[in-house]
Formats: structure tokens, C-alpha cells, sequence
């Protein structure tokens, strides 16, 4: 799957589990950035798992102890690109008057429709 943002998929992966109620890496990943995952617009489960930083940790430790700190690092880059690229993707057409409408249009999306949703609009958004 061709996907526009970076991380996108463990994102949209992550909002699915979260909704659904499991834990897994992806969804206490989306836990770990809810802030500002939610300041991006995405409507995230208000009951979030405590201490995600501590549960992710955890449960990459019960795969492999010895490289779970390496791979908890390597997920929190993977968040960290993923809103740092939606930020940039939505920064330049802040002075476009269409701009706004694309904005609300993308914080009301429907979020059983996935990120695939959040792509359609960003790159609507980059056609501008």
C-alpha cells in the first residue's frame, strides 16, 4: 500500500486498535502522541491506555528483551515523522483562503475511514 505520509500505516493501524479496544504496539504508539495527534485533527478514543510509554516498552521487552530499547526508540521516530510531515504537509497553505474550509473538512472526517481519509484531503490540500 502506497501511502502519503510516512508511518502512516502504523498510525492508521494504531487508530483501528485503539478503537477496537486491543493493545498493541501501534495503538499505545497513538497513545504515546495523542496530543499532538489531536491537534492534527484526529479524533483519537478519549479512554486511552495509562502509561503507554511504560506499556510499549513492556511489550516489546516480552518479544526481545535484548533490542526492545532500540525498537522503542525506532517507533517513537516513526510517530515523530509521521506528525512532523502532516504538520509540514498543512503549514504551507496556511495563507490560502480554501485553506481554512480543508482544515475543518479534515478535523469533521469520519474516522472509521481510517488516515486513508486524512490522505484523500492532504493531497487535495497540496493540489492548491
Amino acid at each position: 500500500m502506497n501511502h502519503a505520509l510516512p508511518g502512516e500505516d502504523l498510525i492508521e493501524a494504531g487508530l483501528k486498535d485503539l478503537r477496537e479496544g486491543r493493545e498493541s504496539i501501534a495503538g499505545l504508539l497513538v497513545a504515546i502522541g495523542s496530543p499532538r495527534l489531536r491537534r492534527l485533527g484526529l479524533d483519537l478514543p478519549s479512554d486511552l491506555p495509562s502509561n503507554p510509554e511504560h506499556r510499549l516498552y513492556h511489550l516489546l521487552a516480552k518479544d526481545d528483551s535484548d533490542s526492545a530499547h532500540s525498537r522503542y526508540n525506532t517507533y517513537l521516530r516513526h510517530l515523530t515523522m509521521f506528525a512532523h510531515s502532516a504538520e509540514h504537509a498543512l503549514r504551507p497553505l496556511s495563507s490560502n483562503p480554501g485553506f481554512r474550509s480543508l482544515v475543518d473538512k479534515v478535523v469533521s472526517i469520519d474516522f472509521k475511514q481510517g488516515a486513508s481519509a486524512i490522505r484523500t484531503d492532504l493531497k487535495r490540500l497540496q493540489s492548491l
